[in-house]
């Protein structure tokens, strides 16, 4: 189920709401809890019913290693086992269990999402014949599996405590952050779903829910979904581009991905909040960002967080010195890269991003000043050329962009310029008609979003000023109404491909 869909938004949502509330205010609290993991599991097994006994099956499994390791890990804040041998694999049964539990959880994520790219990258190596395995990804896997192996780490650090079984059920399946997050620990979570006063409808979380919810709906129905026309025509369908039309295909899909991914969490953030629940911030305007490191701590903020907790410092952060800092930050998003998707296209957009990291740190060192409109250009276009390796199914999309975008397949604008602007010809600039198809449509919208990403406030800005009155509730239902009427065709958020 979407939640850009007529059934989620006139049919499950309301149920699943005013039961969860009618349960509670009838003093029915683990009734409650339970229609709302019911709720969860139903949205969850909408897609593909076959997927439902894996989350499941995943869920019972750390829910069991991680009630062992809070048994085990002794008081909140004590070392549960003596600092001694290697961080998680010393002879330290906690330590062992906890190692155990996280393998179990990367290799389940790994047969599903990753055997098909090692028996193919087997092939091509050794130039075996070993089948494939024709998988299909269960939906959400990379999500639920790095919220469970934070909660095991949390667990074995005394962060995190569950002995009820429905409420860790709860804290994995809450249908607003199953699908594509954000990724949650159970300490900010769980905590707020305890609270008497959370159990009881409020109308002003209600009413700030509501306007996340529509501002996420819009941004991707209207937006993202408009964008997404030039950027698959352009890295799907057509055999090679111009220069205009590459950089009308990157940028749609630099801002598709961004209206698109921070659309569904306007959206997560404000379904949890008509339950009362603030999950946390996963977007901060990273278009804004005038370096690459300023850009990763307001993109998708919360794997961002896990990446450095449990891998970056792990692996021993920037203790070690410069050069252990650097392999350090290459081999996260190295890993970053891959957790995306079961390609080297992905590979290589995280070995861009960690290479970006490790120069700007060097920048850092050198202490060398650049005026903010440079920066933010540099920093943009760089964001901009490397979602063109994110987006491209395959290495040859890729380079069709590329060198479009280069100009190596000529400079040409449309003919409908040649009186405006013919003495660029001399130049070499051609003038004829282009195959991407209303070009001052696709400007205006890209123009609209490049403004938008600029110059408004986010929708967390937005939210935290908000006031119900009636010029709110004009605007909110205004938006509510674009957005349904351009529910005609629905379509799958991008991150769900994750």
């Amino acid at each position: 189920m979407l939640f850009n869909s007529y059934e989620f938004i006139f049919v499950f949502l309301p149920l699943s709401t005013l039961i969860y509330f009618f349960l509670n205010h009838r003093g029915l609290g683990t009734a409650a809890k339970a229609w709302l993991v019911l709720c969860s599991l139903f949205f969850y097994s909408w897609w593909n019913i076959a997927y439902l006994p894996i989350i499941i099956a995943s869920m019972l499994f750390n829910y069991m290693v991680g009630s062992a390791l809070s048994r085990k890990s002794g008081t909140r804040g004590q070392e549960p086992c003596p600092n001694t041998g290697t961080r998680f694999l010393s002879p330290c049964p906690t330590r062992l269990l906890l190692s155990f539990g996280i393998i179990a959880d990367i290799a389940l994520l790994a047969y599903f999402k990753y055997a098909d790219f090692f028996i193919g990258n087997m092939n091509l190596l050794f130039a075996a014949d070993i089948p494939l395995l024709h998988l299909t990804l269960p939906l959400a896997i990379s999500f639920f599996t790095f919220q469970q192996i934070a909660y095991l780490v949390d667990a074995y650090h005394a962060a995190a405590q569950e002995y009820d079984w429905l409420n860790y059920a709860l804290f994995v399946t809450f249908f607003p952050h199953l699908i594509a997050g954000p990724i949650v620990h159970h300490r900010e979570m769980m905590p707020q779903f305890r609270s008497l006063e959370n159990k009881s409808w409020n109308y002003e979380n209600a009413a700030r829910g509501l306007l996340l919810f529509v501002i996420g709906l819009f941004k991707k129905v209207v937006i993202a979904d408009a964008l997404a026309v030039w950027a698959s025509w352009g890295f799907d369908t057509a055999p090679a581009l111009t220069f205009l039309e590459a950089w009308i295909v990157s940028l749609s899909y630099t801002f598709q991905i961004y209206f698109d991914f921070s659309g569904y969490t306007d959206m997560a953030l404000g379904l949890a909040l008509m339950f009362n629940i603030r999950l946390p911030i996963n977007f901060n305007s990273p278009y804004k960002s005038l370096n690459i490191q300023e850009f990763w701590r307001r993109w998708h903020m919360t794997l961002s967080r896990f990446l450095r907790n449990y891998i970056y410092i792990p692996l021993g952060g920037n203790r070690s010195g410069e050069l252990r800092l650097y392999s350090n930050l290459m081999i996260t998003f190295l890993i970053g890269g891959l957790w995306h998707g079961a390609a080297w296209t992905f590979v290589f957009w995280g070995f861009l991003h960690g290479l970006a990291l490790v120069l700007h740190r060097v920048w850092q060192q050198a202490n060398i000043k650049m005026n903010k409109v440079l920066a933010w250009v540099i920093c943009f276009n760089f964001i901009n050329l490397t979602w063109v390796f994110f987006r491209a199914r395959s290495w040859g999309d890729a380079v069709k962009v590329l060198q479009g975008m280069l100009g190596l397949n000529g400079m040409v604008l449309p003919d409908g310029l040649a009186a405006h602007l013919g003495s660029l010809a001399a130049w070499g600039v051609a003038f004829q008609k282009l195959a991407l198809a209303d070009i001052p449509r696709a400007v205006m919208f890209l123009s609209i979003s490049l403004l938008i990403v600029l110059a408004t406030r986010n929708s967390m800005q937005i939210e935290a000023r908000f006031r119900p009155n009636l010029l709110s509730a004009v605007l909110v239902g205004a938006m509510a109404i674009t957005a349904i009427l351009s529910l005609t065709r629905v379509s799958e958020f991008l991150y769900f491909n994750f």
